[in-house]
């Protein structure tokens, strides 16, 4: 491989500090959040902030951990999000497997379907939703929040998954079949192992999905407010602490941890996912 030029180095500069400052505008605001959870209160408050906490302190986490209905609002937003996605999982593996395996009529149209959903706006169907949970008595109810955001999850899991098994070779499971295994034990023993990085790409897009969603969460839990997710108690979080803005940016920083982790672990494991399923093929 030949080094690059210094004419090639000199045009690649302009993209380099493009790129960098796009990463400091998006890092910063995180930056400055988990900066003033750290903080005291005096230095928070100073005229002059630093940019790095002088007498780093926990009190702040603490006090998040301590407010009320903390750990309900996490065990609800966990178990709302969990059951989206392995919901959205099991749908969108048997229809991606039928519109990739599979001809039949309508066809087609099933996938031009399931790409307006993904398009479409889901806040628009705000009204809608709020109108069918009411008429069918599901408001304030975890279940609904996790129905919607199962559907709000499922056609990119559908669109997604259909392209890993396009790239799967048929030829691999007519060959287990011809072995003795059926069609349901050759999917499961040949083809489901290489799907292992669609799978945790699509977990990963529907873990952030539903763990973020705010404007569903606030719409359908009303009355119930035990019932409430992180992402709704966050915008309320204010008024509980008034003016502690390092108890808030302390909830905010707790709050942003789960995704955090699960981005690494599942990260890794669908690189190291897609080597194996290079080497297999």
């Amino acid at each position: 491989m030949t080094a690059p030029t210094p004419g090639r180095r000199l045009r690649r500069v302009p993209l380099n500090l493009a790129a960098l400052t796009v990463l400091a505008v998006s890092v910063f605001p995180v930056y400055w959040m988990v900066l003033t959870a750290f903080k005291p209160t005096r230095d928070i408050q100073a005229r002059t902030p630093g940019f790095w906490p002088a007498h780093p302190t926990l009190e702040h986490f603490a006090t998040a951990v301590s407010a009320d209905g903390f750990w309900t609002f996490w065990r609800n937003s966990l178990t709302v999000t969990v059951g989206a996605v392995l919901l959205a999982l099991a749908v969108a593996l048997l229809a991606a497997f039928a519109v990739a395996r599979m001809r039949w009529r309508g066809r087609r149209g099933f996938i031009l379907m399931v790409f307006i959903a993904q398009m479409a706006p889901w806040e628009a169907l705000l009204v809608s939703m709020f109108i069918i949970a009411r008429d069918t008595g599901m408001l304030d109810r975890l279940s609904m929040l996790t129905l919607v955001y199962f559907m709000t999850t499922l056609p990119f899991t559908i669109v997604t998954l259909r392209g890993f098994l396009a790239a799967i070779p048929a030829e691999l499971e007519e060959a287990a079949q011809m072995d003795g295994c059926g069609r349901t034990a050759a999917f499961r023993r040949v083809v489901l192992p290489l799907l292992a990085p669609g799978l945790m790409s699509t977990s990963l897009f529907g873990f952030i999905t539903a763990w973020n969603e705010f404007a569903f969460a606030n719409a359908l839990i009303i009355k119930n407010q035990d019932d409430r997710t992180l992402p709704v108690w966050l915008s309320s979080f204010s008024n509980v602490f008034g003016t502690d803005w390092g108890a808030t940016m302390a909830a905010s920083t707790l709050f942003m941890l789960p995704v955090l982790l699960v981005f690494l672990v599942l990260q890794r494991r669908v690189t190291s996912g897609m080597i194996a399923g290079a080497v297999k093929g």
